[in-house]
C-alpha cells in the first residue's frame, strides 16, 4: 500500500491483510472491512461472530463494505452492524 496516493486522500496508514478470514482477530483499532463474496455462509458468519468479539472487547468505529451482497442477510442477522446504506450492487453496514 506504499504506493498509493490519491489527491484527496486523507489518511496514509493503510494496511492490507492477506490471511484466513475466520480465525482472524481484527485489530484493536477503527476498521474497513472490505467483502466481495469471500466465505460460504458459515465462514461468513464466523468472521462477523469474530468482529463482534473484539468490538465488544475494544470498542471502535467498523465499517463492512460488502460488494455483491449475496449473503447480507447473515450480516443483517448481526447485532453488532447496523445497515446504513446500498443498493442490489453492494451494502455498507457499520457499528453505530
Amino acid at each position: 500500500m506504499s504506493k498509493y496516493h490519491g489527491e484527496k486522500q486523507k489518511c496514509f496508514a493503510l494496511e492490507s491483510v492477506c490471511a484466513d478470514a475466520v480465525p482472524f482477530v481484527f485489530p484493536a483499532e477503527p476498521t474497513v472491512l472490505y467483502l466481495f463474496n469471500p466465505l460460504p455462509e458459515s465462514g461468513l458468519r464466523h468472521v462477523i461472530e469474530n468482529l463482534k468479539r473484539g468490538l465488544q472487547t475494544h470498542p471502535r468505529q467498523v465499517y463492512v463494505l460488502y460488494h455483491n451482497p449475496l449473503l447480507e442477510h447473515a450480516l443483517n442477522e448481526s447485532a453488532a452492524l447496523k445497515k446504513i446504506g446500498g443498493t442490489h450492487q453492494y451494502a455498507m453496514y457499520s457499528n453505530t
